[in-house]
């Protein structure tokens, strides 16, 4: 299913190709997650929307995952890689008209990073790739209000960054990665950070999360990290079916 795992003689006569790029950060997730965090969620995403679109006969493939993005609500906690947003715009949009002179259909954005310097520049990026004409792009955009609805209480409330959902994923997908000694001692910090955005405040220590959390990583589990995989892929693969037709 990766497209880096294959030689080049395994693409030739395949047609209606869907690619799909994960998108990550290196960042800070509290003290008991990898600043990898969404590096590791959106290749989940990516794998499981993978799966399902090959076991209805679509010829997908998993790119290798772009791990930098813009950062600047965590750059203040050690660890964080922060790029400029129109490094990550020129990549994408690189990587996008790569894949169309390879005859590429469908590139999809499975993207797990959601400052909103990530989200912007995303946005503006896909409209310039549609403006191109190919190849088509669906950018499931999980900051948007019909697809929050779909996923968990803590989710939809915004306080979701090294939270219970995002632990919860890292317990299925890494549980090598994930410090429990120290999740078990963190309690809930709920603060909302798209009330943040909202209210201007530039960082996640200006909204409150001194350990570069929120949410409650305690309360995560294994389950409902497969859960939140499970759905993610099959928000993805909706996406790049409507995209096909």
């Amino acid at each position: 299913m990766r497209w880096d795992e294959r030689s080049y003689p395994e693409f030739d006569g395949l047609a209606g190709l869907v690619a799909v790029l994960p998108l990550g950060a290196v960042e800070a997730h509290g003290p008991h997650l990898p600043t990898g965090t969404d590096v590791v969620i959106a290749e989940a995403m990516a794998r499981e929307g993978v799966r399902r679109l090959r076991a209805e006969g679509v010829a997908a493939f998993v790119l290798p995952a772009i791990a930098y993005a813009p950062a600047p609500f965590a750059d203040e906690f050690s660890g964080t890689l922060s790029i400029r947003p129109e490094t990550l715009g020129a990549m994408v949009e690189d990587v996008a008209a790569a894949l169309a002179r390879r005859g590429v259909a469908v590139l999809a954005l499975a993207s797990s990073h959601f400052d909103p310097a990530q989200v912007s520049t995303l946005r503006d990026t896909v409209a310039r790739i549609e403006a191109s004409g190919a190849p088509r792009i669906v950018f499931p955009d999980l900051t948007r209000r019909s697809l929050a609805a779909t996923l968990t209480d803590e989710f939809r409330s915004g306080a979701c960054h090294a939270g219970c959902y995002e632990t919860s994923i890292l317990l299925a997908e890494r549980p090598d990665l994930v410090d429990d000694a120290a999740r078990a001692e963190l309690g809930e910090v709920p603060v909302s950070l798209v009330d943040a955005a909202r209210a201007g405040l530039p960082t996640f220590g200006a909204a409150g999360m001194a350990a570069a959390y929120c949410g409650a990583p305690a309360a995560a589990s294994s389950d409902e990290g497969r859960q939140i995989v499970a759905r993610l892929g099959e928000i993805l693969a909706t996406a790049v079916r409507a995209a096909l037709g």
